[in-house]
């Protein structure tokens, strides 16, 4: 591991930690700039432990073919939610439901709920590894059955081909 990695394990959140700082201060004096840079430094090393080990993204592309995906499925089920809530509330058909996945990887098991609560109408409830279980409520699920094999081919395999688990 280089000197500058270990001083600075995750760039990107030291960089955003430091403009966060700077952007928030009432002026910009050298003593902001100074507790930006100990922000900056400190708060990725004191939570290294924290974060989970991410996999080796294995597909980049299928990553990118993935993202864009989500954004679609976002914009179409916002508008599918939109006209459910305006509607009337007693053709809502809500539902717990239990997505058995087969991802071992706790990093890549947070990826697929993080994508189903992103997308409106679903939501992930809890992530029960030890099961290999994704507990999720739904707004409107006429076939239980078939969301469970939408979010399956939709999300779960891209993610198992991205990553190779």
């Amino acid at each position: 591991m280089t000197v500058l990695r270990q001083i600075l394990p995750q760039p990107a959140i030291s960089l955003a930690i430091a403009g966060l700082t700077v952007v928030l201060a009432p002026r910009l004096t050298p003593g902001a700039l100074a507790i930006a840079l100990v922000l900056a430094v400190a708060i990725p090393r004191l939570t290294r432990n924290l974060r989970p080990d991410r996999p080796k993204l294995v597909r980049p592309l299928a990553a990118v073919m993935l993202c864009v995906r989500v954004l679609g499925d976002i914009v179409t089920a916002s508008f599918h939610v939109a006209r459910l809530v305006l509607g009337s509330p007693r053709k809502l058909r809500p539902a717990f439901i239990d997505l058995p996945i087969d991802i071992a990887d706790p990093f890549v098991a947070t990826l697929l709920g993080s994508i189903i609560s992103l997308t409106p109408g679903t939501v992930t409830i809890d992530i029960d590894m030890d099961s290999s279980i994704l507990h999720l409520h739904a707004l409107d699920v006429a076939d239980p059955a078939a969301l469970i094999a939408e979010i399956k081919s939709r999300y779960e395999m891209p993610l198992t081909e991205i990553f190779g688990c």
